[in-house]
């Protein structure tokens, strides 16, 4: 097999076809030089140079392996850029899980911004995944990072950071009775209200309704939409009432009116990034870039814990 730096010796020389301007160019002697071109002429068994009258000439077979040596340096040289920038966290894909929640809040943008400024060249993947199914994808590889509404239990190689936590605020129809002056929390009982699937979700339909009971209204639960949008878009045309996180007041129509929930509301939305203790470098170095204060002060947005 012929070494690379053999390669690099005769590339040097068949481009000046001069063994002294060579050997400059390479930082070595002369007869080095000549020694390691005769030995590739060897090993390859046949002549690279013609040297009638103290000339070097490159010969048909000289013309070809320059051609190919010149391609085979410069992949060698790639290969070693990659595998130097990936060993840095530079390069590579980084496939991140999430809950909606985590893009309404802007918790999931916020963090792609900050990571890209770090490593530009970087793909991300992106999977939409409840909370539980991130946790399992984390075990086995699935993705490198979660963005969940939980911590992981019982999993001790899982590190959490909760990176958002904010509250819920009632959306309903400009022309509603409730929808001007002082609401009394009491006088949406009964209401029409639009909530997630019971079928999809219903751990998150139990704590909705208990939430409602706790701050002193029963609403009656008529419209299912998985897709919060989807919910203010029925409130828009009059359907019913729905709950949904602060963040999403940003992007109401005119045809809705946002009115406060009171303290004694108790849901809220956390979110939380989740990675495996021993992680890979492009890991690393997105989460280096989440901690860094210089990021949260260029990007701002959303509050973090």
């Amino acid at each position: 097999m012929i070494e690379l730096h053999k390669l690099r010796y005769f590339i040097a020389v068949a481009e000046t076809l001069n063994i002294g301007r060579a050997a400059t160019q390479l930082h070595i002697s002369q007869s080095p030089l000549s020694r390691q071109i005769i030995a590739l002429e060897e090993q390859l068994g046949t002549s690279l140079f013609s040297r009638e009258h103290r000339q070097l000439q490159l010969t048909e077979a000289g013309r070809q392996l320059l051609k190919e040596a010149k391609e085979l340096i410069a992949h060698a040289l790639q290969l070693e850029t990659r595998i130097r920038d990936e060993a840095e966290g530079k390069i590579g894909t980084l496939t991140l899980g999430f809950v909606e929640g985590a893009i309404h809040a802007g918790a999931l943008q916020t963090a792609i911004k900050r990571f890209l400024r770090v490593a530009p060249l970087a793909r991300v993947e992106l999977k939409n995944l409840r909370s539980r199914k991130q946790f399992e994808a984390l075990q086995f590889g699935g993705i490198d990072i979660g963005f969940t509404y939980a911590p992981p239990t019982g999993d001790s190689s899982l590190v959490c950071e909760q990176i958002a936590d904010e509250g819920f605020i009632l959306a309903m129809p400009k022309d509603h009775p409730l929808a001007h002056g002082r609401l009394d929390i009491r006088k949406l009982d009964g209401e029409p209200f639009i909530a997630l699937p019971e079928r999809e979700s219903p751990e998150a339909r139990q704590t909705l309704l208990e939430a409602c009971a706790s701050a002193g209204f029963s609403p009656s639960v008529r419209f299912e939409a998985s897709d919060p949008t989807v919910a203010l878009g029925l409130v828009d045309a009059g359907v019913g009432l729905a709950i949904v996180q602060e963040s999403l007041g940003s992007s109401i129509t005119k045809g809705i009116v946002l009115r406060p929930l009171p303290s004694s509301f108790p849901m809220r939305v956390r979110i939380f990034r989740v990675s495996r203790e021993c992680t890979r470098p492009l890991v690393s170095r997105f989460l280096s870039a989440q901690r860094s204060k210089t990021e949260r002060e260029d990007f701002g947005g959303k509050s973090e814990a």
